[in-house]
């Protein structure tokens, strides 16, 4: 699998949604957190680099369970972003870095995680890179919520960003299957798990949801007023008790990279 994007684009595509990504973005079930502990056998203390950090939705979770985490990101607005949620925390730092230069050191981290990032950088570097600063015996682990589309209200969203939103074909990290992972892991070492994901959105949680995604037209433009609309037509027949129910798959992908 090759990069969808040029690197340089990925990692300012965010940069004037980060408060929308940061409010409305769906987190992650703890049943993953517990599958990613039972699997690696790490405990407390254990180093984690969470590439593609974000705004830190991931990072809260991985200090939660008492990491220490290394959130690496190259977006200066959403690394922000995240020192400001969770840089009281003497267990967190933050390094502007890449996928494929991340800055740290070799054999310094016993995992590596990736969550709702690495469709960015599915490359042979950024899995080099992985390999270098992963200890012997590490691991990566690859983490998505995946719309669950095969509900109507979801495969009517799904729709509309099709009408409406030129880039979603393109940048879609639901183009990415299980088969196109595969590459990137060691023989025999991956495994996959699955878990249901449910977030409630308002209105406002709904269109703030759209507005997070790098595939939204710009608020400007016709397509956005348009799709506007039609969001609101949507959440008028689908919404119980002024709430939508979002459904996703999370999956997670967990093994050694590939040498």
């Amino acid at each position: 699998m090759k990069p969808q994007n040029p690197v340089t684009d990925s990692r300012e595509r965010f940069s004037d949604r980060v408060d929308d990504y940061r409010r409305y973005r769906p987190g992650y079930p703890q049943a993953l957190l517990d599958a990613l502990l039972a699997r690696t056998g790490l405990g407390a203390g254990a180093r984690v680099a969470d590439i593609g950090a974000g705004t830190g939705i991931f990072t809260g979770m991985l200090l939660d369970a008492g990491f220490d985490v290394i959130a690496v990101e190259p977006n200066t607005g959403m690394r922000n972003a995240a020192d400001r949620l969770l840089g009281n925390n003497p267990r967190f730092r933050s390094v502007d870095g890449g996928a494929e230069d991340s800055g740290l050191a070799s054999a310094s981290v016993d995992l590596v995680t990736a969550a709702q990032a690495f469709h960015w950088f599915a490359n042979d570097a950024a899995v080099a890179e992985f390999r270098r600063i992963l200890r012997p015996r590490g691991n990566m682990a690859l983490v998505w919520n995946r719309r669950q589309v095969e509900e109507p209200l979801q495969r009517e969203y799904d729709g509309l960003l099709r009408e409406y939103a030129p880039e979603y074909g393109r940048v879609n990290h639901m183009n990415i299957e299980d088969a196109g992972l595969e590459p990137f892991f060691a023989p025999a070492s991956l495994s996959i798990e699955r878990f249901d994901n449910v977030q409630q959105l308002d209105f406002d949680g709904l269109l703030g949801r759209l507005r997070s995604a790098s595939y939204c037209p710009a608020e400007n433009s016709a397509a956005y007023s348009a799709l506007h609309a039609a969001l609101e037509a949507l959440f008028v027949r689908y919404a119980i008790d002024g709430k939508l129910r979002f459904s996703y798959q999370t999956r997670l992908y967990l093994g050694r990279p590939r040498a």
